[in-house]
């Protein structure tokens, strides 16, 4: 076995518990597209709770994947955004998806429905 392929194995398992960390797909399609606040991602990720949502995050921060900013307005505003590091999982996210799309298939009944419309919520 040579020195390289040693030290690949233990990255890609790391890599691979990351990213397929359940939940941690989605959270990383949803702010591939943008930054996002909590309430945005718990409604765009509909069976994840608060709670599971809220632990990923933590954990895909802890990681410098995932960058939590503190926007100074009144009230204050905490939105979530890929850093760099986030960002370069572009392509594997994308290739997964293609992957999936041709090779995954999907217990009837499970389809992705249409999205409802999306309505807006009242302050409160």
């Amino acid at each position: 076995m040579s020195r390289h392929s040693t030290q690949l194995c233990p990255r890609f398992q790391i890599a691979i518990n990351l990213v397929g960390k359940r939940w941690n797909g989605l959270v990383l399609q949803v702010l591939l597209q943008g930054p996002a606040r909590f309430g945005e991602l718990l409604e765009r990720i509909e069976v994840v709770g608060d709670r599971i949502l809220s632990e990923r995050l933590k954990e895909l921060e802890a990681e410098g994947v995932v960058e939590r900013r503190v926007v100074p307005t009144h009230p204050v505003r905490v939105e979530y955004e890929l850093t760099e590091k986030g960002r370069a999982l572009a392509p594997v996210v994308e290739a997964l998806g293609k992957w999936a799309e041709q090779w995954v298939e999907v217990p009837a009944g499970e389809e992705a429905a249409e999205p409802a419309p999306k309505t807006k919520r009242k302050a409160g």
